[in-house]
């Protein structure tokens, strides 16, 4: 089983989207008993918070089901349980870093690099441009499910 941890501040908008698209992309494509995704922040700021209602928005927009969530933090333990922690900006990722107290094992990357891209995906709870933060989710997510499968 491979366990999938998608981060980002607040967990209410880029790593939600996040794991509700890459839940129906594994759901598309039959693996949902190989590959388990879950989502974090890396900040207490909106923690027990639903999704942002942008986010919501967009995945109904796209016909994705929302998966069912409540924003946590990330912990140190999670960099034991999950074998990919990806984080949407290179502040998550000196976060994350900072959590999980170093990357010994290599887990934390950035969403994008999988797409060979060193962009951040931008934050819309600043940008309001759900529809360009669902454009990078997508191909973040398809990048990485391709990476994964070619590992099976």
């Amino acid at each position: 089983m491979i366990k999938i941890l998608f981060v980002c501040h607040g967990n209410i908008c880029r790593s939600t989207m996040c794991e509700s698209v890459m839940t129906h992309l594994i759901n598309k494509k039959n693996l949902s008993e190989q590959i388990k995704v879950a989502s974090a922040a890396t900040h207490n700021d909106e923690i027990g918070s639903p999704p942002h209602y942008g986010t919501v928005q967009k995945l109904k927009q796209m016909g994705i089901p929302l998966v069912p969530h409540r924003a946590v933090r990330m912990t140190k333990a999670d960099y034991t349980g999950y074998d990919y922690l990806i984080g949407m900006d290179s502040a998550n990722i000196r976060n994350m870093t900072r959590i999980a107290n170093g990357d010994p094992e290599g887990k934390i990357h950035k969403l994008l690099a999988f797409a060979d891209s060193p962009r951040d995906i931008a934050d819309p709870w600043y940008t309001g441009n759900f529809d360009e933060t669902y454009t990078d989710v997508l191909e973040g997510c398809t990048a990485l499910l391709d990476y994964i499968k070619e590992r099976f």
